[in-house]
């Protein structure tokens, strides 16, 4: 007999303590996969801890593979019963450096309960996605309806690409029917979201040469070239007056059809200042999701301090290109080296260098798998799942979309804006978590009737 909502509710929220408990342990391990800061013995440690969770959970078969970048991945496989569908969950075990600790309220590597929200680095990105499979897999209990992969990375927030290379080399441990890549989270707290599109990338380095060497400001100033004069024009024409950004050759997007994104929430989240507008025209959510964004990552040019009466000879900045799903990033790169070619003022010279491409991503909305998450996010949430973009990269999605090109996936988790993932302060809300594990199990039951 299929569980019903209530009967799995009642068995998460008797595990909460048991959740609780868990994500202190996690947030103790200093799991920082940067040898420079952090031992790398508290990843190895974290690892083993997550390999030991799973395997206590029903994971059959769980171990520690270590990947090209050295960093461990927790690979796991239980079968399911014949002919049912197989899920493979997502999470990582590696959390962002803490930052300046003084600017915390809490210790960051101590689960600490302030407010009703539990505070701790990694106790929403990504600990908190941790806890929540393990509270879905106890509520369900073996034998599982499905299969079950579950995979851990460990190197996530370096971006060094271990995971990825490995998906490519061994493609047979992660073969799945549906993947659920838990990372994201909730456009708010209570309202089930799933992330269905990740903006591209498509860097480019510039720079700007107009004299042989520094000449002063009061002999040559005037008609000598200016390069940081030059580079600044030519940035100028990369946003229209409103902020939008223009670049000749690319197309602006498209509008946003998924949940809004409030304006005073994306002030909020993202800190603007008072009396500051926001750039661009349009809603928040097309701006951030749906359209091309261009970033000034870095620029090449003399501080304040100790700066001289000098007219710049040369100077470069580093470009970030946000590319929305469907537009090509390689299309875009070469759309963006040519506005900057011919935006050069004063025959001044101009080389562009291509750095890296990243492809943007759509999930399939229209399987079984993905109604059977809708369903089972509507039962434990009591509201009907919306849809958001997130405007950053995910590359390990699009590699699971060609290594496993059968598997629907969307991307899911606790992380709710609130949760200031990356920031000081770094919490998750534990009802997020609750309400998750509830929908994972439903979901868990339900695509296991799909077959």
């Amino acid at each position: 007999m299929t569980a019903t909502v209530d009967e799995i509710r009642s068995k998460v929220q008797a595990l909460m303590p048991t959740a609780r408990d868990e994500l202190a342990t996690l947030v103790g391990f200093r799991s920082v996969a940067d040898s420079r800061q952090f031992p790398p013995e508290e990843c190895r440690r974290a690892a083993s801890w997550v390999k030991d969770a799973f395997v206590a959970a029903g994971i059959g078969h769980v171990e520690l593979i270590e990947t090209p970048d050295g960093s461990d991945a927790v690979v796991g496989h239980q079968p399911g019963p014949d002919g049912a569908p197989t899920v493979l969950l997502y999470c990582h075990y590696d959390v962002q450096p803490p930052g300046d600790e003084g600017k915390w309220h809490t210790s960051p590597f101590e689960l600490t309960e302030k407010d009703g929200r539990w505070y701790g680095r990694g106790a929403a990105d990504c600990k908190g996605n941790i806890v929540m499979h393990l509270l879905a897999l106890r509520a369900l209990g073996t034998p599982f309806p499905v299969g079950i992969r579950i995979v851990a990375e460990g190197s996530e927030e370096m971006g060094t690409g271990g995971l990825e290379a490995l998906v490519q080399q061994r493609p047979d441990l992660f073969q799945a029917d549906m993947i659920l890549v838990v990372d994201t989270g909730n456009a708010e707290v209570g309202q089930p979201t799933a992330t269905v599109t990740l903006r591209g990338l498509a860097n480019v380095v510039v720079h700007v040469e107009t004299l042989a060497g520094e000449v002063h400001s009061g002999m040559f100033g005037g008609p000598a070239p200016d390069a940081m004069a030059a580079l600044v024009q030519m940035l100028s024409t990369l946003r229209d007056a409103d902020g939008n950004t223009v670049v000749d050759g690319l197309e602006s997007g498209q509008a946003w059809s998924g949940v809004d994104y409030a304006e005073d929430q994306f002030r909020t989240d993202a800190g603007v200042l008072d009396g500051v507008e926001l750039a661009g025209t349009g809603s928040v959510a097309d701006r951030v999701w749906a359209r091309p964004a261009l970033t000034i990552l870095g620029m090449d040019c003399p501080p304040v301090v100790g700066s001289a009466a000098a007219i710049q000879p040369r100077a470069s900045a580093r470009l970030n290109l946000r590319v929305p799903p469907g537009m090509d990033p390689k299309k875009a790169q070469d759309a963006l080296t040519a506005h900057l070619l011919a935006a050069a003022p004063w025959g001044a010279k101009v080389t562009v260098d291509p750095e890296q491409l990243g492809a943007p991503f759509r999930a399939s909305t229209d399987g079984p798998g993905y109604a059977a998450l809708g369903a089972a996010m509507a039962e434990a949430f009591g509201k009907a799942m919306g849809t958001v973009g997130q405007g950053g990269s995910i590359p390990l999605c699009n590699v699971f979309a060609g290594e496993v090109p059968g598997a629907e996936l969307v991307m899911l988790g606790v992380e709710e804006p609130r949760c200031l993932i990356h920031a000081p302060n770094e919490s998750v809300d534990p009802s997020e978590i609750e309400n998750l594990a509830v929908a994972e199990a439903l979901f868990l039951t339900r695509f296991a009737d799909t077959r």
